[in-house]
């Protein structure tokens, strides 16, 4: 397999927030301060027939842009707008330029996950109307709702801590759940308002959320420090504390806290990290498969037994660098989803440079598809293929889960990541006004 070659020259890890805080005390730079029965994206009723007067989409977020890409989710995958994600940067810019503490982590989040740039727009769902889209803002800390037709914001929730990240819609559409990376905190809010409904405390860095029960359970998956070149296994300990809570989604009281590294090394993997990265659920949850830090594979795991069955090790390409310190954010394969009949699982070799469909019974891959740094996996509205975000390219792309092979690709904006789907009035084209 060879590298794309349009791909973006892959950069050595920068500093994390501490440490970049470190260099800016001890430089001059910055002032002493003192010293968070569905999937996540609902699959059943994604599919079903969009509501009248409604038309169903993907919205692909561009983080280093902060713009979303409104495309068909079926079919051609034709772009059908484009919504500003930021329309109030300067004032936000402005807030964070006069405080010290928020512009010194703002700096971090460029100079760690961004890769250099700013996170502007990570996760995003539409509200069940079609009339706003929802989207957190890691740079800017927050979580808006953006009105589709004007493009005006219609409420700003600011995280807990500095940093907001992936967020997870309740079935049936009324609360979305945010991570706040760096208050080890998981905010429950209002689509509709933005009024926070609960929260509840996570293990260190809270990444993925995913609802479960039909809606009766939340759960998220902690994945612990992954902004530092400390990647060594014999380093482990520093990565924090990596755990699942499970909490009540009505009253946010934490029911269960499960720590996968107990799982792994009673399985015989004590090599495999327990920082869970994106994670697909089994149409009737019987089963999850995950991806974990550093890993070139997925796990399963038996949510009933409470037990690792399988691990799955994937391909390496030879073409992509093999030391940990150059995986983006310790991920080497980050995005993962699951057929509708649950037969099949679509896997994101992020750091590997491509994407793969595994027969979920078997656990053998088909071809492997060349993609540029595929940072997230989705469905389609129809359920037939894997649609994939490709970082480094700056397109989305269609797989057939039934033959593995490529459909198409759609040039987006400035490194695509999430991609979700949702809807938007059948006679939308975009924003009116800025």
């Amino acid at each position: 397999m060879t590298r794309s070659a349009i791909r973006r020259p892959r950069r050595r890890r920068p500093f994390g927030t501490a440490a970049l805080v470190a260099a800016g005390l001890a430089a001059g730079v910055l002032p002493a301060v003192p010293g968070p029965a569905a999937a996540s994206e609902p699959s059943k009723q994604a599919r079903e027939a969009a509501p009248e007067g409604l038309k169903e989409v993907f919205f692909v977020g561009n983080n280093w842009e902060g713009t979303a890409d409104v495309i068909n989710s079926r079919g051609d995958y034709a772009k059908i707008g484009r919504i500003d994600m930021i329309p109030d940067r300067k004032e936000r810019l402005r807030e964070i330029y006069l405080n010290p503490i928020k512009l010194a982590f703002f700096m971090g989040i460029r100079l760690g996950p961004g890769e250099g740039h700013d996170q502007l727009v990570d996760d995003m769902y539409t509200t069940k109307d079609g009339k706003a889209v929802v989207a957190s803002r890691p740079s800017f800390a927050d979580v808006v709702s953006i009105d589709v037709r004007s493009g005006r914001i219609n409420w700003r929730f600011p995280v807990s801590g500095f940093r907001s990240d992936h967020m997870a819609v309740s079935p049936d559409g009324t609360q979305v759940a945010v991570s706040s990376s760096t208050s080890n905190t998981v905010h429950v809010l209002d689509m509709a308002t933005g009024k926070e409904a609960g929260s509840f405390k996570t293990g260190d860095k809270p990444h993925e959320n995913v609802y479960t029960d039909g809606g009766k359970y939340l759960w998220n998956m902690a994945i612990g420090e992954v902004n530092t070149d400390l990647d060594a296994p014999w380093q482990d300990f520093t990565k924090g504390d990596r755990r699942i809570t499970v909490a009540d989604a009505r009253t946010f009281e934490v029911k269960k806290i499960i720590d996968m590294r107990e799982r792994l090394d009673a399985f015989g993997r004590k090599d495999l990290s327990d920082a869970l990265r994106p994670v697909a659920f089994t149409p009737d949850e019987s089963k999850m498969y995950f991806q974990v830090s550093f890993f070139n594979g997925f796990v399963e795991y038996d949510v009933r037994k409470d037990e690792i069955t399988r691990v799955k090790t994937l391909p390496k390409n030879p073409d992509t660098s093999d030391e940990r310190t150059t995986y983006v954010n310790d991920s080497r394969h980050h995005g993962m989803s699951m057929s509708p009949r649950g037969d099949k699982l679509c896997i994101a070799g992020t750091m590997d440079d491509y994407v793969t469909v595994v027969n979920r019974e078997t656990l053998q891959e088909g071809p492997l598809v060349t993609a540029s740094k595929p940072y997230w996996a989705t469905v389609s509205g129809d359920g037939k293929h894997c649609v994939v975000s490709e970082s480094g390219a700056d397109q989305v792309t269609a797989i057939d889960f039934a033959t593995g092979g490529k459909v198409a690709s759609i040039p987006v904006g400035d490194h695509p990541q999430r991609v979700r789907l949702g809807h938007v009035p059948t006679d939308w084209t975009g924003p009116t006004t800025g």
